[in-house]
């Protein structure tokens, strides 16, 4: 899961282009990371904190390979450079639906005890795996090793993020026995079927077969298990809604607050304000009450309004990105329809 940076906002385009331009043309400095200014107190840290042997933290950080791709790939992330017109297909097309109804058919019994043991839609579980990896078929090509140092010590705005999982990402390879050098990930060092930061797999990956191992990074059954888990730790309402398109007066009134991920103002204060859920059949009654947060996406015939509520927030929580979330549901929606 790709946690999305905040500094370089809509607000400051000049100052993004202004640094992706930097991380573009950087030197290839720190050949060997050992030799660069913040190595020494990380070493120290993992030493002193948690037992580490110096020379194999030294032995790691010299092993490590500063990659120019991921500098570049992490300052221009496609959720911030496409417009959802364009982002959309990518996700929803039928490669991924027909990809998601055979993931759905050979790991049906799993989710279904993800339905029933976690209270989690299980088509949300299957399109969050077909969005991060393709249902296990694209996990990522990087040295998770090379990423996350590459990050953590040269990509100053989420240097503190980077650094804070390059630790996690050696407690992990320490508890499962995992060899560093050798595991693959993303360019921001994501890893497994449903691309967890380390700190996520420690904090939120189960045992979801009873085997005794946690493993999302070959054991599919571990992996939709911990996707689930992922979602109700933060926060998941099982059979409610996620979101649904809105039908806006514009201008918009002055108060309308538009952008923000999080649910805040009820429906009610919303329809005050001209901003209206779309009738559909299949769309649940909506209390007045029911707090929701108001979206603007390009869309391929223009505006599209939507209304995002609790569960579209926690995909959020998964990755920020409001077109991350919103192709996961429509795409769950797509493959929930086919039949299996």
């Amino acid at each position: 899961m790709l946690m999305k940076q905040k500094l370089f906002g809509k607000k400051f385009p000049l100052l993004r282009t202004v640094f992706a331009l930097a991380v573009l043309f950087a030197p290839l400095a720190h050949a060997d990371y050992r030799t660069h200014a913040l190595a020494p107190a990380f070493v120290d840290e993992m030493v002193q904190k948690h037992g580490f042997v110096r020379a194999d933290v030294e032995a790691l950080l010299a092993d490590a390979a500063r990659q120019q791709s991921i500098l570049t790939a992490i300052a221009r992330p496609k959720e911030q450079t496409a417009p959802w017109k364009e982002y959309r297909k990518g996700f929803i097309n039928n490669d991924r639906v027909q990809g998601g109804v055979q993931f759905w058919r050979e790991h049906a019994v799993d989710l279904a005890r993800v339905e029933k043991e976690l209270g989690v839609d299980p088509a949300v579980v299957v399109a969050i795996i077909g969005v991060e990896t393709r249902f296990g078929r694209n996990m990522g090509g990087f040295r998770v090793l090379d990423a996350l140092t590459t990050l953590a010590f040269d990509y100053p705005p989420r240097a503190k993020f980077f650094r804070e999982q390059l630790v996690e990402f050696l407690l992990l390879c320490r508890e499962k026995g995992l060899v560093a050098e050798k595991q693959k990930g993303s360019y921001a060092g994501a890893m497994g079927y449903g691309q967890f930061m380390p700190g996520s797999y420690r904090n939120y990956a189960i045992d979801f077969n009873g085997d005794g191992h946690i493993d999302i990074l070959t054991n599919p059954t571990d992996a939709i298990g911990s996707v689930a888990n992922y979602l109700k730790r933060h926060g998941w309402i099982s059979a409610a809604p996620i979101a649904v398109r809105a039908a806006a007066r514009e201008p918009l009134a002055a108060g309308v607050v538009i952008g923000q991920s999080e649910p805040r103002t009820r429906l009610v204060d919303y329809r005050l304000q001209g901003v209206l859920p779309v009738p559909e059949k299949t769309q649940p009654a909506f209390s007045d009450n029911t707090a929701a947060a108001l979206m603007l996406f390009d869309g391929e015939a223009g505006n599209e309004y939507w209304l995002g509520f609790n569960n579209f927030y926690v995909i959020t929580r998964y990755n920020r990105s409001q077109m991350y979330a919103l192709a996961v549901m429509q795409l769950s929606e797509a493959i929930a329809a086919q039949p299996r």
